[in-house]
């Protein structure tokens, strides 16, 4: 047996990660490859649930990042279904920052209380443009369009499917002999209603006939759609909120807290501050079970003082994102995948676990960082462009686009993002990232499981079956990798060819 390993050992090709990243340069997710290892199981089988920070785990290992043009309720609840996790930004006020939390954490209940409504004056034009926006169809009509008035109808699918004309009221077409319930049932008596009327949705009104809620007929079937959601111990869905250092953090902690948020994020461009570390120590102190994850850092040293200062998890990345140009415009960083894995090497002394944030655009970035020591992957561009991301859909020379924007570009500074970068009080303000936009992604329900199933391909062909797993082969430096030139990039990508058709990440 003996011999066996140590012939092993003399076959093993390319370098450990200590090695890999031992050189005096930065590398990035593209620097290098993992080498293939041993299938003798299927993707079925790969398991990527993983830790986000000490105490809270999710199945997936996907974050969406806390920009104003990536996350807010709707992005939140669908990652949340999917087993992973948003984190809502705070470029807004206090009170509609906990409005989003809220929606989070009351959506699995299964009542809907701020549904889309419209009047019968509106017309079927409108309503399908809520569809394409939304997904959805089945919209309650009030007298006025508001729940300031009465409920007198409903219109589904069923109602308008057929008509030709769309520019018909929708008082004509909707369907006013409702089935409703009062203002007080509970979820497992709506439920019973639904099935024994056999309706799609179910108004909830109070005494005045005013609309209050919406219960809908697919929300029965949440647990079965989605068994990997991110849950509470109090089957909520998870959400994670960001702040800034500002001392006026301190209150939206608290009410954020009281709204329930599960994860703070301590949203700074450079991390190892004095600031940061009194927002964690306070946190840390005043709000029982509240988990905090501190950042952006890049090194050991950073992440000694935020781990120290009680930190539960560590963000990672100083200026690899798609949108951001600190490390042009500063001089100050570190290539993505050099800081991961110092940072990561360091911090699993303590059990604290690393969320690789930015330098992703593809299933390989994930799978990089996932193998060099992250355990989870924030992502902004990824996301932006779906569905569910804040912004109204555009077109520009026949692409359907919607804006995308950095935290540090002028336009997200001048509406509140400069809270991160300590400039707050400075009449000149110096961007770090720009606006731009990207291509329609459709749904975050399509795109995870097309991710997911990405990664638990990438994890067969390196022979491991879960992320701790991975982790373990990466410290035992049986996990192994190879640098790789300008040219073999060039080679490993498609190449030689008149032309082709890209894959789109958009998935139908």
């Amino acid at each position: 047996m003996s011999t066996i390993i140590k012939q092993n050992k003399t076959l093993a090709d390319g370098l450990s990660g200590e090695q890999l990243f031992s050189a005096q340069i930065g590398l990035t997710y593209r620097d290098f490859l993992v080498l293939p290892g041993f299938i003798d199981f299927n993707p079925s089988e790969v398991y990527l649930e993983t830790k986000v920070s000490k105490n809270i785990t999710i199945k997936r290992p996907l974050i969406s990042s806390p920009m104003d043009t990536v996350t807010e309720s709707a992005m939140a609840i669908a990652l949340a279904l999917q087993g992973g996790l948003g984190i809502i930004h705070y470029n807004n006020t206090l009170e509609e920052q906990v409005k989003f939390v809220r929606k989070v954490k009351r959506f699995e209940n299964g009542f809907i209380t701020d549904p889309i409504i419209l009047s019968p004056n509106n017309s079927i034009e409108d309503l399908d443009d809520i569809k394409e926006k939304f997904g959805f169809s089945g919209i309650p009509i009030t007298e006025d369009g508001t729940f300031n008035s009465k409920l007198i109808g409903i219109v589904t699918n069923r109602d308008i499917d057929f008509e030709k004309d769309r520019t018909q009221k929708l008082g004509k077409l909707m369907t006013s002999n409702l089935i409703t319930a009062e203002v007080g049932i509970s979820l497992n008596e709506a439920n019973n209603i639904l099935r024994v009327k056999k309706v799609g949705k179910l108004p909830i009104v109070d005494v005045s006939g005013r609309l209050v809620a919406l219960v809908s007929r697919s929300d029965l079937k949440k647990n079965k759609e989605f068994p990997d959601a991110s849950k509470d111990l109090n089957k909520r869905l998870l959400v994670g909120a960001a702040v800034s250092t500002l001392p006026e953090s301190r209150e939206r902690v608290s009410e954020l807290y009281d709204a329930g948020v599960d994860l703070i994020i301590i949203d700074s461009a450079q991390g190892n501050s004095s600031y940061q570390i009194d927002m964690i120590k306070y946190i840390k102190k005043n709000f029982k079970n509240l988990d905090v994850v501190a950042g952006n850092v890049v090194t050991k040293e950073q992440s000694r003082s935020l781990i120290e200062a009680g930190a539960d998890g560590l963000r990672v990345g100083m200026g690899p994102g798609s949108i951001c140009i600190t490390q042009e415009t500063m001089a100050v960083g570190r290539a993505q995948a050099t800081a991961v894995f110092m940072t990561s090497h360091y911090a699993s002394q303590f059990d604290v676990p690393v969320i690789a944030d930015g330098g992703i655009s593809n299933i390989g970035d994930i799978a990089n960082a996932l193998a060099i020591g992250a355990s989870t992957c924030m992502m902004g561009s990824m996301f932006a462009g779906t569905n569910e991301a804040p912004g109204e859909y555009f077109y520009e020379n026949g692409i359907r686009l919607k804006k995308y924007r950095g935290m540090a570009s002028l336009e997200a500074m001048k509406a509140g993002g400069d809270k991160r970068y300590f400039s707050e009080s400075q009449k000149i303000k110096v961007a770090q990232g720009v606006s731009g936009a990207v291509v329609d992604k459709g749904s975050v329900q399509n795109l995870v499981p097309y991710l997911v199933q990405g990664l638990r391909q990438s994890f067969q062909d390196m022979g491991y079956k879960s992320i701790p797993d991975l982790h373990k082969g990466l410290r035992e430096e049986n996990l192994r990798f190879e640098r790789r030139t300008e040219s073999a990039q060039a080679q490993g990508s498609v190449h030689g060819l008149y032309s082709y058709t890209s894959p789109t990440m958009r998935v139908e």
